[in-house]
């Protein structure tokens, strides 16, 4: 089958070029329309009970997370200079693009009572000549009175103010938010240098355009690299431009194959979507390798050329097919997740590592065709001394140190074994980013100060229209709020009671000692200044007062919202945190009348986290199912598909062991590790042992003599590919977010140790089964799926034999 596929590619080269330049010009032209994601990709099916109770309490609410947030540390904060420069600072932001509102101290509100009308006035509080100290000093002992604010824009022990900036969520889910984003922070940039106070910046909104920023600068990037650093660790093997250029050639099809193949699909780039062009260079330069090293390989036996194409193809295309293939299969299982970002990572990996399959299997034989055949200079490497030591160090190894081989290994398990016990799987909104990024100390600064800005929200429904405005519930939502509140990781909170009580404050001429709950004898009197009304000097403060308290109650007035921001904790505290809150929620909430629910961007986060963990390691377990099938398909033996299978869950064992050690958390970047490696290091054995199969018949089966002989014309090419995936992938690891660097790393170590045991474990378990495996290959049932070794009959297969 592969001799006469050989024929048909090498008979009409020039169509099948044709058609793959034509093929990759429509590519070319849908991976121009490719666009960057904006969107919050959810990781969790819409059917999920979490989702549901979040998209429910969008429909009343309006959302959460649309918060950016601006804090400052200083003891100067009411001196006429830095004030009236803060005061500026309020107004230039609020013209920024995009910017709705904002709430800060010169923009907080003031409730005063109206004996004449009856009605409680809202205003500006901080008006009046700004410029003059003692205006500032007057209205600044009056701020310090209204306990509304008190923890909310201002943290009275550590002299920290905040002003909380809330932007329109449809611009920060277009290309729009970067460019406010970097408005908003060269106007704190500007007041930081002149008022030489160092500016704080956090919030979703924010965080969101910061990594899309850094996914973006980093594409480009490391799609440069890859193709330098592949590209001269190809010239240090070959020796030759021609065999660089036609691998690059190769790899940059399948780039814009897979870039054209995320628009075709109707995808954006994501973080993970966006690490697909470099994994496929990174793919695709060990199917040039195998290929061009086969073909040196079997030219330089009879200097044949027509021939030499053809055996390349008859002997790599199989082994290249099923390698892609499990390869494509590590990849493609993610698209059985029910997490969206999962699936469109795995759909379009998986596919593109058979196109570049197709794409290797057709070009690289055509262009060959064309070239003059390979000069001694260029097949040189396969007499490389340096390696050839090493692959007769490993022989020595397997021949006569092979109870070393197997305690050794024995060894490194048990170790990993006990590492794996140290595993905790836990992931953290800003885990990726590392800890000396201003992102991350600012986020810091804000959790220290204020309790971080992680929303949570929790939704209490009465079961009843105007249930809320009761007497009952507003005591109830106060006891809420002093026990969120009273958690170290929560911030201050906010609802509907928190305006009740500042407008009792107000009503008793803004004693301090009144902002609480109203009783039924205070309600008599205050019920009326409740409907309050605004002056003409109000500009707007009443209305954005009133939509400020409003916004903490349904239409119906059937559920309260009371929000909260919280520290990042990470995914495993929050869930114990929350539990931990239930059970006293419920008594202060009897769920006979009420229904309280946890939800917020913090809830969502954190199912999403263990949702992908969970998926990853189905999918895990579904890409090994899959692999074996494969390996029982190609191999027809279970002995042959057990050998096959120990060699590669050991690097896996390895991984997850070295991880515990050193402290890397499993979470979705680093679970994603293990069944990326197992796709890709299967491959080495799968080339093993074909190439075993190949060349036993040859041999006369004889098993000691095809393993030596397997390991030094296979092993050549395994060392060779290995370094090149070794390089690809520890260009991840010097990327600025945390996962794609565990990533880099931790899927080249395992390639590394994959290299190894399928040079050591693999074939002393080959002799080790050396009697059964050769009564099976005496009877040909070991290679029933390959083509057998036949003579090559150029005539016959309708090619020239030209030189």
């Amino acid at each position: 089958m592969w001799q006469r596929l050989a024929g048909f590619v090498l008979k009409y080269r020039l169509l099948l070029l044709l058609l793959l330049l034509a093929g990759t010009g429509v590519m070319g032209y849908y991976a121009s329309k490719v666009q960057m994601s904006y969107d919050y990709v959810a990781t969790i099916p819409h059917d999920n009970p979490k989702f549901i109770e979040y998209q429910e309490f969008k429909q009343k609410f309006g959302g959460d997370g649309n918060v950016l947030m601006l804090a400052v540390q200083t003891d100067k904060f009411f001196q006429a200079d830095f004030f009236k420069d803060y005061v500026q600072l309020n107004k230039d932001m609020k013209n920024v693009f995009a910017v709705e509102n904002i709430m800060s101290v010169p923009m907080a509100i003031n409730l005063v009572k109206n004996d004449s009308t009856q009605k409680l006035e809202a205003s500006l509080l901080f008006k009046g000549d700004l410029g003059n100290q003692v205006v500032i000093d007057s209205l600044s002992r009056v701020f310090n009175t209204l306990l509304f604010y008190k923890g909310l824009l201002y943290n009275p022990d550590s002299h920290a103010y905040l002003m909380a900036i809330y932007v329109n969520k449809d611009v920060f889910n277009s290309p729009k938010r970067t460019g406010v984003v970097k408005e908003i922070t060269k106007l704190a940039n500007a007041f930081q240098e002149k008022q030489h106070t160092e500016v704080h910046l956090s919030g979703l909104p924010l965080i969101r355009t910061a990594m899309a920023v850094k996914v973006a600068d980093e594409l480009k990037l490391f799609l440069k690299i890859s193709f330098l650093l592949t590209g001269l660790i190809l010239f240090l093997f070959f020796r030759s431009f021609g065999a660089v250029l036609m691998s690059m050639i190769v790899v940059a099809i399948g780039v814009i194959w897979s870039v054209g193949t995320i628009v075709l699909m109707g995808y954006k780039i994501t973080l993970l979507t966006g690490l697909i062009p470099s994994l496929i260079v990174v793919i695709g330069i060990p199917n040039c390798v195998y290929f061009l090293s086969k073909y040196h390989t079997a030219y330089a036996k009879d200097a044949n050329k027509t021939r030499a194409l053809v055996h390349m193809i008859q002997r790599m295309g199989i082994v290249t097919l099923f390698t892609n293939l499990t390869a494509a299969i590590g990849f493609g299982v993610f698209c059985f997740t029910n997490s969206a970002i999962l699936k469109e990572f795995g759909v379009v990996a998986g596919l593109n590592i058979m196109f570049i399959f197709l794409i290797s299997f057709i070009f690289l034989p055509s262009v060959l065709s064309y070239l003059p055949a390979p000069k001694s200079k260029h097949t040189n490497y396969l007499e490389n001394r340096f390696f050839a030591a090493i692959l007769d160090f490993l022989t020595t190894l397997v021949f006569k140190y092979r109870p070393w081989v197997y305690g050794v290994s024995v060894i490194a398990i048990i170790l990993a074994i006990v590492g794996m016990g140290r595993l905790q799987s836990v992931g953290y909104m800003l885990d990726d980013i590392p800890h000396t990024d201003k992102l991350y100390t600012d986020l810091k600064f804000l959790e220290t100060n204020f309790k971080g800005v992680m929303p949570l929200e929790i939704a209490v429904d009465t079961k009843r229209k105007n249930g809320v405005i009761s007497l009952q519930t507003l005591n109830r939502l106060d006891k809420l709020t002093q026990l969120i509140g009273s958690q170290p990781d929560f911030g201050r909170p906010l609802s509907v009671v928190e305006g009740i009580k500042f407008a009792k404050q107000a009503y008793f001429n803004g004693d301090s000692s009144n902002y609480a709950v109203p009783n039924e004898f205070d309600l008599g009197f205050l019920a009326p200044y409740l409907r309050m009304k605004g002056n003409s000097n109000a500009t707007g403060a009443t209305s954005t007062f009133s939509k400020l308290v409003s916004s903490f109650m349904d239409s119906t007035k059937q559920v309260a919202r009371l929000s909260v921001n919280m520290k990042d904790v990470g995914s495993q505290k929050l869930p114990v945190l929350l539990d931990s809150l239930r059970p006293k929620v419920t008594e202060i909430f009897d769920t006979a009348h009420y229904k309280v629910t946890f939800t917020g961007t913090s809830v969502i986060f954190q199912e999403g986290t263990r949702f992908i963990i969970n998926g990853l390691m189905e999918s895990i377990i579904l890409a090994f199912v899959l692999i074996m099938l494969c390996m029982l398909y190609l191999f027809r033996s279970w002995r042959m598909l057990i050998i096959s299978l120990i060699p590669n869950v050991i690097p896996l064992v390895v991984t997850a062991g070295v991880m515990g050690w050193v402290g890397v958390a499993l979470k979705p970047s680093t679970v994603l590790v293990f069944s990326v490696a197992l796709g890709i290091a299967i491959d080495v054995t799968i080339r093993f042992l074909v190439n075993f199969k190949q060349e036993l018949p040859r041999h006369d089966f004889d098993i000691s003599a095809t393993v030596k002989q397997t390991i030094h014309e296979t092993g050549l090419s395994i060392i060779y590919t290995s370094a090149i995936l070794f390089a690809g992938f520890m260009i991840f690891s010097f990327s600025e977010f945390g996962g794609t660097k565990a990533l880099g790393w931790l899927t080249s170590l395992t390639l590394v140790v994959a290299m190894i045991t399928n040079l050591t474990i693999l074939p002393a378990l080959l002799l080790w089964m050396e009697k059964a495996l050769l009564k099976k290959a005496r009877k040909k049932e070991l290679w029933k799926t390959l083509d057998e070794e036949e003579d090559i009959d150029i005539a016959q297969l309708g090619i020239s034999d030209k030189e």
